[in-house]
């Protein structure tokens, strides 16, 4: 019972976290890339151009949540065909919920004038709030419906480059209806978008793996839990000139804990072989709880 209602919660908290990303793709829309014309790719940045072209035909142009939420209806009635409730049912929420947004949050310009700026402060706040969304398991719809779609019907081609494909078209669009200008800032906004995903995504490099070869393992080993709190693990290897069996200690430490590892190196065999590098996420017992 504790277990269900433990998951149950645990639903609830990531639907939340879906939204409140949504609203931040949202924000970046209306009061940054509407206002400043960039078009950034998926549908909302065709609605930015649909709103744009409309402006002589509609009072204001079509809204750009109404040009969202018209795309996105054939796109996961195609997908539900193709790919079933279930995958349908993840992105609907997300859908909807960044529609909603579109709709909710008024479109006003809070970066006057300095597309540069609005470059970086829209891919960032995009790049975060797809990471939110992306890591609770939910979906945008858009592009990415259509990316799935094509890839059922076209499997040579891969949702990447199917993705990348739609996007570009709807980035050169806007290139011509906004100029050239706009479009390199709506590029570099691109950039920061994916940079943050990405960071988002795979985890901030908050810490360190390291390799050690040592004629001291066991030592070694014992020296790196009592001073760090950190185990090792024991890797069998072989030298390649020597031809010599031997343990190598794999460890993952904090940043703080480097200077330290290396002392406690140092300590027990100065000769030791020390190689470090950069963890892109940890996941387990004295780093992130493993929850998905």
């Amino acid at each position: 019972m504790n277990d269900r209602k433990t998951r149950q919660n645990s639903k609830w908290i990531r639907l939340l976290i879906i939204t409140i990303g949504t609203f931040i793709m949202g924000a970046g829309v209306n009061l940054i890339y509407e206002p400043m014309n960039m078009v950034v790719g998926g549908v909302s940045g065709l609605a930015i151009v649909v709103k744009k072209v409309t402006e002589g035909v509609i009072k204001g142009g079509v809204p750009v949540w109404i040009t969202t939420a018209v795309v996105n209806i054939p796109l996961l009635l195609f997908a539900l065909k193709v790919k079933g409730a279930n995958f349908v049912k993840r992105t609907l929420f997300a859908t909807v919920t960044f529609t909603l947004a579109l709709y909710i949050i008024p479109s006003y310009s809070i970066i006057e004038g300095d597309r540069f700026l609005a470059a970086i402060a829209g891919g960032m706040l995009t790049g975060t709030g797809l990471g939110l969304v992306f890591r609770n398991g939910g979906s945008t719809g858009g592009t990415d419906l259509l990316g799935t779609i094509l890839n059922h019907y076209f499997p040579n081609y891969s949702v990447a480059n199917m993705l990348l494909f739609a996007d570009c078209t709807i980035i050169v669009l806007g290139a011509f209806i906004f100029g050239i200008n706009s479009a390199l800032y709506a590029a570099l906004a691109v950039y920061v978008t994916t940079k943050i995903l990405d960071n988002l995504l795979e985890g901030m490099k908050f810490a360190k793996l390291a390799y050690i070869i040592s004629n001291e393992p066991d030592k070694m080993s014992a020296h790196v839990m009592e001073t760090l709190g950190h185990g090792a693990t024991f890797i069998e290897a072989q030298g390649g000139y020597t031809k010599e069996a031997k343990r190598m200690l794999m460890c993952v430490v904090s940043n703080k804990q480097i200077v330290k590892l290396k002392e406690c190196v140092a300590e027990i065999d100065p000769n030791s072989f020390l190689i470090i590098s950069d963890a892109r996420e940890v996941l387990g017992e004295g780093f992130i709880e493993i929850d998905y």
